[in-house]
C-alpha cells in the first residue's frame, strides 16, 4: 500500500503550488528535496538584515491578475519594479535599451533622432538571411548597442562566441522610444517582502518534507511511496540519459557582506565586457528598500553545466530540443509519473509561468 497520494521530487515553485492545491483537495503529498532547504531556486536567506536571493535575482512579474492574487496568498509585495543597468567599461546604460540608452550611445534626445540612428546602423550591418546570433542581433538594433550591451554579456552568458550561436536565440531585442526604465511591461510587479522562503513554507506547511534526499539514492523506495509521482529534477537524468544528455547552462555565486551601506546603488548592474568574468553583480539590499548598515553583494558567472552542477537554464538549441521530445516520448509511457517545472519540462519558464503550469496540472489531475 502507498503510504501517499503524491510524491513530489523537488521543493521548487513547481512541485509547492502542487503540494498546496493538494492538500486542498484532501490528499496527502511527500515532498523531497536534495539541497539541505527547501524552495530551488527561489530560496532566499537573510543576512544582516537582508532577504539575499541566493540562486539570483528573482522578480516576480506578470499581466496575469489570476496568478498574482494567487501568489498574494502566501506573502505581501512590495512596489519593486526592475530597471537593471549595464556597466560598459565603467559606462552606465539603462536597460532595457529606451531613450535613456540612446541619448548616452549618440546624444540624441528625440526618438525621431533615435529611430534614424538606429535604421542607419540596421542597414549599414543588414544581412538578408542571417545565420548565427551576431548577424542577427545586427539586424535588429546595428553595431553600437550589439558591440556595447549585447555581444560580451551574450557570449559569457552561453560560453560561446555570438557568431557560433543560433540565429533564433534572439528573435527579438526590445527597444524603447521613451525615457522608462522598467524592464517588464507586465501590468503586476514586486518583491515578497521578508523574502521568497516564506512562501514556499506556506505551500508545504501540510507535506511531508524531507531535505538532503535524493531522489537517485533509494529510486525504487520513493517509487512505492505513492500513487503518482510529480518529478521536477532533469527529465534526461530520470531515464538515466540512456538517449544521451541534454545540455544546461549552470551559474556559480560569490557573495559578500560589505561594510558599507550602498555598493552601486541598483539591484542589478549587469557587465557587458567580455574581460568581466561575471555577467552581473546583485545589491539584494535594494530589492526591498533597506537601510542597513551593510549590505550584501553577489557576483553572478555563467558556467558550462557538467554532471555533478546545479542546471540553471536548458540550452533550447535544435539538438537539444530533439532529444528532449524523445525523451518526453518516453515520459509518456512512464507509469504514474509526471514530469514538470523548468528542469522535468526542458523549458525556461518565469515565476508566474511555472505557477500556472503547476496550477493547469493540479485541475487536470485534481
Amino acid at each position: 500500500m502507498s503510504q501517499y497520494d503524491y510524491l513530489i521530487v523537488g521543493s521548487g515553485l513547481f512541485g509547492s503550488v502542487f503540494a498546496h492545491e493538494a492538500y486542498k483537495a484532501g490528499k496527502s503529498c511527500c515532498v523531497i528535496e536534495k539541497r539541505d532547504h527547501i524552495g530551488g531556486n527561489i530560496y532566499t536567506e537573510e543576512k544582516e538584515g537582508i532577504q539575499v536571493h541566493t540562486y539570483g535575482a528573482h522578480i516576480f512579474h506578470t499581466s496575469d491578475k489570476k496568478i498574482w492574487d494567487y501568489i498574494h496568498q502566501f506573502a505581501d509585495f512590495n512596489r519593486y519594479t526592475n530597471s537593471p543597468v549595464a556597466n560598459y567599461h565603467g559606462k552606465i546604460y539603462n536597460m532595457p535599451f529606451n531613450m535613456n540608452t540612446f541619448n548616452k550611445l549618440w546624444g540624441v534626445v528625440t526618438p525621431a533622432e533615435a529611430k534614424a540612428k538606429i535604421e542607419e546602423q540596421k542597414k549599414e550591418y543588414y544581412t538578408e538571411h542571417p545565420q548565427n546570433l551576431e548577424e542577427q542581433a545586427l539586424n535588429l538594433v546595428g553595431k553600437d548597442i550589439y558591440e556595447t550591451l549585447v555581444k560580451g554579456y551574450t557570449q559569457k552568458q552561453w560560453g560561446q562566441k555570438c557568431s557560433e550561436l543560433p540565429a533564433f536565440i534572439i528573435k527579438r531585442l526590445p527597444v524603447r522610444f521613451t525615457y522608462d526604465n522598467n524592464y517588464f511591461n507586465d501590468a503586476y510587479q514586486g518583491i515578497p517582502i521578508g523574502g521568497y522562503t516564506q512562501i514556499i513554507e506556506k505551500m508545504l506547511a501540510h507535506a511531508d518534507v524531507h531535505t538532503n534526499t535524493d531522489f537517485f539514492d533509494q529510486k525504487e523506495y520513493w517509487m512505492n511511496q505513492a500513487d503518482q509521482v510529480i518529478f521536477t529534477g532533469m527529465i534526461d537524468q530520470y531515464f538515466g540519459y540512456q538517449l544521451g544528455q541534454l545540455e544546461y547552462r549552470t551559474l556559480n555565486f560569490e557573495t559578500k557582506v560589505l561594510d558599507c551601506d550602498n555598493f552601486q546603488g541598483n539591484a542589478v548592474v549587469n557587465y557587458t565586457a567580455y574581460e568581466v568574468p561575471y555577467t552581473r553583480i546583485i545589491e539584494h539590499k535594494h530589492f526591498e528598500y533597506g537601510t542597513q548598515d551593510k549590505t550584501v553583494i553577489t557576483y553572478e558567472y555563467p558556467a558550462t553545466w557538467s554532471p555533478g552542477d546545479e542546471p540553471y537554464y536548458p540550452v533550447n538549441n535544435t539538438r537539444n530540443n530533439q532529444l528532449y521530445l524523445q525523451y518526453k516520448e518516453l515520459a509518456k509511457k512512464e507509469p504514474n509519473v509526471i514530469f514538470g517545472g523548468r528542469l522535468g519540462q526542458y523549458q525556461y519558464y518565469d515565476m508566474h509561468l511555472v505557477i500556472a503550469e503547476a496550477l493547469k496540472l493540479a485541475e487536470k489531475l485534481l
